[in-house]
C-alpha cells in the first residue's frame, strides 16, 4: 500500500510478488535473510509498477463509501497516509513500509543497507514529515 495507495493494485502485486518468489527460489543464495530477499522482490516490482503507471495515464475512478462517518473519516486519513508515503523518495518509502510492518530497525537496517542509527534517525524524520502533511492538509 505504500508504494501504489491502491487496494487492488497493491493485491495484485503481492500476488505478482509471491510468483516471482516461486520462480526465483531455486536461485536464492542465503547471501542475506530469507526476508530480506523476499522484501527486495516485492520493492522492486512494486517500483517496476510505478514506473510503468507513471508512462501511462491514470484513470480516476470515483470511490463508493457505505459506511458511517466516522470509518468514512478513518479510511480518508488511512488514504491520504498511504499517498503521503507513496510520495517519499524510495529509501525513505521502504524504511517507513518495514517499521509499518512491525520489521525490527536491526533487520530494516540490514535490508537497507545503512547502520541502525541511521534507520532510528531516518525513520523519525520520516515521521516528521508525515507529520506536517497531515497538520498542513487538516486531517
Amino acid at each position: 500500500m505504500g508504494y501504489v495507495n491502491d487496494t487492488d493494485s497493491a493485491k495484485d502485486l503481492t500476488q505478482e510478488t509471491f510468483i516471482k518468489i516461486w520462480q526465483q527460489l531455486p536461485k536464492f543464495r542465503n547471501e542475506s535473510s530469507i526476508g530480506t530477499w523476499i522484501f527486495r522482490i516485492a520493492s522492486n516490482t512494486c517500483l517496476r509498477q510505478i514506473q510503468k503507471e507513471n508512462k501511462m495515464p491514470k484513470s480516476e475512478l470515483p470511490i463508493e463509501i457505505n459506511a458511517d462517518t466516522s470509518e468514512v473519516n478513518i479510511e480518508n486519513d488511512l488514504q491520504f497516509l498511504y499517498q503521503c508515503i507513496s510520495e517519499l523518495q524510495e529509501l525513505d518509502r521502504i524504511i517507513i513500509s518495514l517499521e509499518l510492518e512491525d520489521i525490527n530497525q536491526k533487520e530494516i537496517a540490514k535490508i537497507v543497507g545503512i547502520s541502525e542509527g541511521n534507520v532510528r534517525v531516518k525513520i523519525h524524520r520520516i515521521k516528521e514529515k508525515l507529520t506536517l502533511k497531515f497538520k498542513n492538509n487538516g486531517h
